[in-house]
């Protein structure tokens, strides 16, 4: 075995003790132990000889057992070391313990003999108070009753001496008096009344003189003696008259009468009666105003801060005559010129003032003063005050938002006379009305004037008088007829009044009558003001009662004056117009416009009404409902006029096809027929149809249109099925007929209804009755559209044909026996309806009626009704 010597300096150096203390890495220790073994054994040229490694391992590891050895001994003793060591530091520990424990129960000791002396310190403390404050009670008493002694002698010297001392001696006099008025008060001696009237004249003759000291301290700008009089003043009757002299001698009161004459705001003044124009942002002598109050208040608050005591409480003085004197006096006068020039001048104005007075309010809440604590000088007089119960309210309060309450106070009080109850509504309601009524003036004098169809004979008779007396007054002499005029009008009642406004209604022009979106906009542009104002100036909780009332107003202008009127209008000139002219298609401009209108005024309702009401369900209820009254009025107003529409189109062609020749299906000429394309009442029909279709593709949209169309093609479907029963058809006439219904078939094709296709396909098969011969004349009424219909049901057309007489007898034969056979095979009808697949026709064609004539399922009044968008809620409309 190797011994440890055979190992090499720098082996015996990584095996040292001191190598393995802290962090060790056994792959290192290893690596370097091989690392001079590794080297020797590459430079060898022989094969790998482990001998070497193993001897120097062998020998690493009897060194790291002697180490270890050598560390295990090392590491006992210190462990016994350590042992001792303890035991040692549990004595001292516990030695320790015990001294503390000693030290502890001698502090308790000292503080409960601590406490107990605290104690009696602190009964001894209240025993002292109690004594001073009876020594004190007694001392003030003895002062109390020696000076109203000396009131009741009339003597005041001693008074007069301690007033006579300086700042602490007027403070003294002030406490004094107060506690003397007092005491007078409540003595009920013989002498008391003569005592109690010199006391009184001493008080009063007292802030007299302090009233002056700080008047002429004012003018001198002595702010420290200023703060003198005014605390003594307080702790004396509580400073009210030094405030009220501070606050009357004011520069920004004295010579201060502003007058709305001395601004020239000429521009404000013309345009706020305009509806037009804007509203008011701002006026000069109002800004000026508002301006001078900020940087007086700024400048004053400083000041009061120092002057006063109570600081809270001369400021909110101040400023409630600031609003009391200035602002209202400004307001009124502001208010008074509006007034003056219409309802919208002075609501505007009011608006305008509400608005800069609710700015001023917010900058000059940013003033807040807080309440100053009494003076550190008069804890004595403080304990009087406490000890006779004679302690003065102070004024002030340590509440921090006195002046923001007393403005908002202020600010509601100004206000008050002009919105409470109903009056600012009623006059909103009126400024509206009164706008609305000027804007329709003319329109109105237009409509009124379009609904007097028929003068009465007393009616000419007073225009003819009104002419003739409007001679006399503008010839200067008057003839016999004149004079007569001018007496039978004075006598019998007729005032010139009514020539001025014939003369003003000969002035209104055809424009004037017809609906505007703009005219809409701007009476919507107007309320949206009025509403904006009213929840302004009106309180949150009234809103949606107060916006219920301006919806009522705005109905009443746009839905029943501006729509309802157009539309009874129009209904009138339908009414009595002339049925040999051409029906105008105007109305249905009308309703365009009436939708479109309607449409824009819901749209306002939704979105700019009915938020506001939201606060109140049931004000929302009835805004809904009332809204959708008012809408379904209009509707019922606009189906009443399509309907009348449709019946002057229906009487119009009626008009037309009896205009219908007695030979125009049966010419001698049939070279001069052959030349015309279709006949005059068909071409007048057609052109009346596209007018009618045109006019509605422009005007009315959606179902509407669909059912209007649809009422005058099956009315005009009607007309034709009567119409052919009428005239002889020869055949040549057959094929001009064939031309009509080809013309008419072609135009209500250009409607697009599919409704109507139907029926005008069978009303082209059955002028096709007049063109086929008649051999096969039979066989054709049975198949298509014409095999729906009974045979004997067709015999009035067919017997229109000029060749009927002659195979009439046969072609009823044949029917004859045919309808028997049919009936005893049980087929008839049932085949007929299957040969001419009536399976996708019966639905659109299930209102033949079988009678004395075919009828086609005509309706007795308009199918559909007419339905305006932007219904808003609960919209029942189509």
């Amino acid at each position: 075995m190797q011994h440890f010597g055979d190992l090499d300096s720098a082996t015996e150096e990584q095996l040292r003790l001191n190598n393995f203390e802290g962090k060790f890495d056994v792959k290192e220790f290893v690596g370097s132990i091989s690392e001079r073994l590794i080297t020797q054994s590459k430079a060898s040229s022989g094969p790998f000889d482990p001998k070497p490694f193993i001897r120097t391992f062998e020998a690493v590891v009897d060194k790291l057992i002697s180490v270890r050895k050598d560390v295990q001994a090392k590491t006992e003793q210190m462990e016994k070391s350590v042992r001792v060591a303890e035991r040692e530091y549990s004595k001292k520990m516990a030695d320790l313990n015990r001294g503390f424990e000693a030290v502890g129960s001698s502090f308790s000791t000292m503080e409960s003999k601590m406490n107990e002396v605290g104690r009696t310190a602190v009964r001894i403390g209240e025993q002292l108070e109690s004594i001073h404050i009876e020594r004190q009670r007694a001392q003030a008493a003895h002062d109390l009753i020696n000076y109203y002694n000396q009131f009741s002698r009339g003597d005041t010297s001693r008074l007069d001496a301690l007033k006579k001392e300086g700042r602490e001696g007027r403070s003294q006099v002030a406490v004094i008096l107060r506690r003397l008025t007092t005491v007078a008060r409540e003595v009920d001696l013989p002498s008391a009344d003569k005592t109690r009237e010199n006391i009184d004249k001493y008080c009063e003759k007292f802030e007299k003189d302090m009233i002056y000291l700080f008047d002429r301290c004012y003018r001198k700008g002595d702010p420290k003696l200023m703060h003198h009089c005014a605390q003594t003043l307080l702790d004396f009757n509580g400073g009210a008259s030094c405030v009220q002299i501070y606050v009357n001698q004011h520069d920004f009161f004295m010579n201060k009468v502003r007058d709305t004459a001395n601004h020239s705001d000429d521009l404000l003044w013309n345009n706020v009666s305009k509806p037009d124009e804007s509203p008011p942002k701002t006026e000069s002598g109002l800004t000026e105003l508002f301006g001078e109050i900020r940087a007086t208040v700024a400048q004053e608050s400083q000041i009061v801060q120092a002057v006063f005591p109570n600081p809270p409480f001369v400021m909110q003085v101040f400023l409630q005559r600031v609003f009391a004197q200035s602002i209202q006096q400004y307001m009124e006068q502001l208010l008074t010129k509006g007034s003056s020039l219409s309802d919208l001048a002075y609501l505007r104005i009011l608006q305008l003032v509400h608005n800069q007075t609710s700015n001023l309010v917010e900058d000059l809440k940013a003033h807040e003063l807080p309440s100053i604590t009494p003076s550190k000088s008069s804890l004595e007089i403080s304990e009087f005050r406490r000890v006779l119960s004679g302690a003065l309210t102070v004024s002030g309060t340590s509440t921090t938002s006195v002046v923001s309450a007393m403005l908002e106070n202020a600010m509601a009080e100004l206000f008050v006379p002009y919105i409470e109850g109903q009056k600012y509504l009623d006059r909103e309601s009126k400024s509206l009305g009164e706008l609305y009524a000027g804007l329709l003036a003319n329109y109105t004098r237009y409509h009124m004037r379009m609904q007097k169809v028929k003068s009465s004979m007393f009616d000419r008779m007073v225009d003819r008088l009104g002419a003739a007396a409007a001679n006399t007054t503008t010839s200067g002499g008057s003839s016999t007829s004149a004079q007569a005029a001018a007496l039978i009008m004075r006598y019998g009642g007729i005032s010139s009044e009514r020539i001025q406004d014939k003369s003003v209604e000969d002035n209104v022009r055809e424009e004037d009558g017809l609906l505007s979106i703009d005219v809409a906009e701007k009476m919507l542009k107007w309320h949206a003001e009025a509403v904006g104002r009213c929840v302004e100036l009106t309180s949150q909780n009234d809103v949606p009662k107060n916006t219920f009332i301006l919806l009522r107003v705005l109905a009443e202008a746009i839905g029943a004056a501006y729509l309802e009127t157009a539309i009874e209008s129009a209904i009138a000139r339908l009414e009595f117009a002339d049925p040999k002219l051409e029906p105008s298609l105007q109305p249905l401009e009308v309703l365009r416009s009436v939708d479109l209108i309607c449409h824009l005024w819901q749209q306002y309702t939704n979105m700019a009404l009915f938020p506001l009401a939201a606060s109140s369900v049931t004000v929302r209820r009835e805004m809904t409902i009332f809204n959708n009254q008012t809408v379904s009025r209009t509707e019922g107003a606009a189906n009443t006029l399509i309907q009348r529409t449709i019946d002057a189109t229906i009487t119009w062609l009626s008009l037309q096809l009896s205009k219908q020749k007695k030979n125009d299906f049966k010419p001698r000429n049939d070279d001069l027929s052959f030349a015309r394309v279709n006949t005059e009442p068909c071409v007048a029909c057609c052109e009346i149809l596209e007018k009618v279709r045109d006019a509605a593709i422009q005007n009315i949209s959606g179902k509407n249109r669909e059912a209007f169309l649809t009422e005058i093609g099956v009315s005009f479907h009607s007309l034709l099925l009567d119409h052919l029963r009428k005239y002889p058809v020869s055949a040549t006439g057959g094929l001009m007929l064939a031309k009509d219904l080809k013309s008419y078939q072609d135009t209500v094709a250009s409607f697009n209804i599919p409704a109507l296709h139907e029926r005008f396909e069978f009303i082209r098969q059955l002028g096709n009755v007049f063109l086929v011969r008649p051999e096969i004349l039979k066989s054709y009424i049975t198949e298509n559209y014409l095999g729906r219909i009974d045979s004997a049901l067709l015999k009035p057309y067919l017997a229109q044909r000029s060749d009927w007489g002659q195979f009439e007898t046969r072609f009823n034969e044949n029917v004859d026996v045919e309808d028997v056979a049919t009936d005893s095979a049980s087929k008839g009808l049932k085949d007929r309806f299957k040969m001419a697949k009536l399976g996708t026709m019966v639905k659109d064609l299930e209102g033949l009626k079988l009678g004395d004539g075919i009828s086609m399922g005509i309706p007795s009044g308009f199918t559909g009704s007419f339905s305006i968008g932007g219904r808003g809620l609960n919209n029942n409309s189509a």
